[in-house]
């Protein structure tokens, strides 16, 4: 069983920049990908980036590609998301998830944190 809590989320003008971090509880972080998701009123949770179990491999939505970076901190149980050159489009509650397999599918991932709320004002 693994928990995950999110945090860094907040409002923030066009152009700045957040670092959202996910804890996750347990000895065996190390022993699964991670991914952030994305959600936005009325439309389907939508994938972000994931990094594999020892951080070597990262995979990102073509949408953020080049202003967001993740990473992960094996040592600290944390996942990171460095979000930079925000807009007004990546409002959304971000959640973090962890499974098996870095992917873009949400079936990979087993276990979900509740979300932090990013808003880009323009």
């Amino acid at each position: 069983q693994v928990q995950l809590v999110e945090s860094g989320g907040g409002l923030v003008q066009a152009g700045g920049s957040l670092r959202l971090s996910c804890a996750a509880s347990g000895r065996t972080f190390s022993s699964y990908a991670m991914g952030w998701f994305r959600q936005t009123p009325g439309k389907e949770r939508e994938f972000v980036a994931a990094i594999r179990r020892s951080g070597a491999g990262t995979y990102y939505a073509d949408s953020v590609k080049g202003r967001f970076t993740i990473s992960r901190d094996n040592a600290k149980n944390t996942v990171y998301l460095q979000m930079n050159s925000l807009k007004p489009e990546d409002t959304a509650v971000y959640y973090c998830a962890a499974g098996g397999t870095a992917s873009f599918r949400e079936y990979n991932y087993d276990y979900w944190g509740q979300g932090t709320q990013v808003t880009v004002s323009s």
